[in-house]
């Protein structure tokens, strides 16, 4: 009997320690991963690209560019006409959902910001597509399905 009980400790600490390595969620492989969307809408394509350290995103850029290569964000004009009606525009809105990324290491923690809730829909896709890839260490570029297709 003593020496079922010295076991079971021992026993118990490799239940658990197998309990808590299988709960946690997909480890991910260091690297960079990116993403683009299908389509361009509005004459931009949207894609987002992270890196990976330990185990976290520790940098993503999230951003569009149109088919000449130019950053949608550093589009003054495109900005002040949008700023002005839906008082957010890329280089905000970009910013917002890359932070929320970051600090919640997934998509459950992603809210859709008014005035770009179809770019935050298209964040969210994207997001899913590159926490996959990290998971799976896939460097390759993937294309995430436009809602027009």
């Amino acid at each position: 009997m003593k020496r079922t009980v010295r076991i079971l400790p021992l026993l118990f600490l490799l239940l658990c320690t197998l309990l808590l390595n299988g709960c946690g969620s997909a480890s991910l492989k260091d690297g960079f991963y990116t993403a683009q969307m299908s389509d361009y809408s509005h004459g931009w394509k949207e894609y987002l690209c992270i890196m990976v350290k330990d185990d976290n995103i520790v940098y993503a850029e999230f951003n569009a560019k149109n088919p000449s290569g130019y950053i949608k964000a550093w589009d003054n004009a495109y900005m002040e006409n949008m700023a002005a009606v839906c008082t957010t525009y890329p280089n905000d809105y970009t910013r917002k959902y890359v932070a929320q990324l970051i600090e919640s290491q997934n998509t459950d923690g992603i809210y859709t910001i008014s005035g770009a809730t179809n770019s935050g829909n298209n964040f969210l896709k994207l997001a899913d597509a590159v926490i996959h890839q990290a998971s799976t260490g896939n460097p390759d570029t993937v294309t995430v399905q436009s809602e027009s297709e």
